[in-house]
């Protein structure tokens, strides 16, 4: 046999480690990264953490899988004029079809009326900023006391979390963490679409996520509207989706952090969710899959499966007519309905400046759909 006039170049191992594993993208830092004297005590160029006490931590303590549990969409019982929530405050609309900020209301005062509407008001905004709340300055017991009347707390299974509280989960780049740099030796961007933990058998309704420490200028978080995105597609389309379920997979994640050093509190696992989900409160149907950890089309070959997910995933990613860019400042609560949006933040700055979010997960109810209209 003649020999190969073509040399064949050898194939570079590849570090999963760094990447994840096919399409999951893990962009941010574990307990590997963590300097707890950065953290403490500050450096030459960046200060202390401002809130220790929300500091990651990693505990190797197991859980049982999760069980099924009713939940109550509070949303359902809102006064529609959102009399308690509104009254004193003042709106502004991100978008013209996204997302709002607000101003004048302190979401630690409201009362369980209050709280109804803010359930309404968030699915209908899908992301909504509130500015000058006091949450990171409150104990963490009753920031989760506010966070529970949305559904029950979802501890994280890979996440670092404050010292006894792993039901919150933090979203952690400490001082003078400059891994990003090695994330993008692998990586073009780091847009990561997804909407929370929907491996779950119940994934989140109304999330919480507010800012403890940022840097100067990026780190900013992108929102897209689902129910918009679903809208868009023909009728035809659209009918076509309804009927079809998709695996969701939290396997990768899990894998991920092993590779990384962190941690799996709780075994992972797989769900079966539709493509197409129905909010219990507005009525609004929304596309459910995330290049995160939507994995199959179930009935579908896997050339048809990740024909048509690339194709939701493309119009999803593509559609910044229903998307909006939320900045982060001090004192800021961002709420928004992961039943209906999806998001992903940012690593645009790289000069280790300090990230540091907490999230109060509520679960929500099974994910269903209504007969096609």
């Amino acid at each position: 046999m003649a020999p190969a006039l073509i040399e064949q170049p050898v194939q570079p191992e590849i570090n999963f480690s760094k990447s994840g594993h096919g399409d999951y993208k893990a962009p941010f830092a574990g307990p590997e990264a963590f300097s707890a004297d950065a953290e403490l005590k500050g450096t030459g160029k960046q200060p202390p953490a401002k809130y220790k006490n929300y500091l990651p931590t990693w505990p190797q303590t197991k859980y049982p899988p999760l069980e099924p549990f009713e939940h109550t969409e509070h949303g359902k019982d809102a006064d529609r004029s959102f009399p308690n929530l509104l009254k004193d405050s003042k709106v502004v609309e991100l978008t013209g079809n996204i997302g709002a900020e607000v101003t004048g209301v302190q979401l630690s005062k409201l009362n369980d009326a209050g709280k109804d509407e803010l359930a309404l008001f968030v699915a209908q905004n899908k992301v909504v900023a509130f500015r000058d709340q006091d949450f990171a300055d409150l104990p963490i017991a009753d920031a989760l006391n506010f966070g529970g009347y949305f559904g029950r707390h979802h501890i994280h299974p890979t996440s670092g979390g404050p010292v006894g509280h792993p039901e919150v989960h933090l979203v952690h780049r400490g001082a003078e963490d400059t891994t990003v740099r090695d994330y993008f030796e692998e990586r073009t961007n780091s847009v990561t679409w997804h909407s929370d933990v929907t491996y779950e058998k119940q994934p989140p309704g109304t999330t919480f996520l507010y800012l403890l420490d940022g840097p100067s200028a990026g780190g900013d978080t992108l929102f897209v509207n689902q129910a918009e995105a679903y809208r868009r597609l023909s009728p035809e389309f659209q009918r076509r989706l309804h009927g079809l379920k998709a695996v969701h997979s939290g396997i990768e994640q899990a894998e991920n952090s092993r590779n990384r050093g962190g941690i799996v509190r709780r075994e992972p696992v797989t769900s079966i969710h539709p493509l197409v989900r129905t909010h219990p409160a507005t009525g609004e149907k929304a596309l459910f899959v995330n290049p995160q950890f939507t994995r199959r089309i179930v009935g579908y070959k896997k050339e048809e499966s990740d024909f048509l997910l690339k194709f939701l995933y493309d119009h999803i990613a593509k559609g910044q007519d229903f998307q909006a860019r939320l900045k982060w400042a001090p004192g800021t609560v961002v709420v928004w309905d992961n039943r209906v949006t999806a998001h992903s933040a940012l690593l645009d700055w790289d000069d280790g400046q300090r990230r540091h979010l907490a999230r109060i997960t509520p679960q929500a109810e099974a994910p269903y759909e209504t007969p096609f209209e």
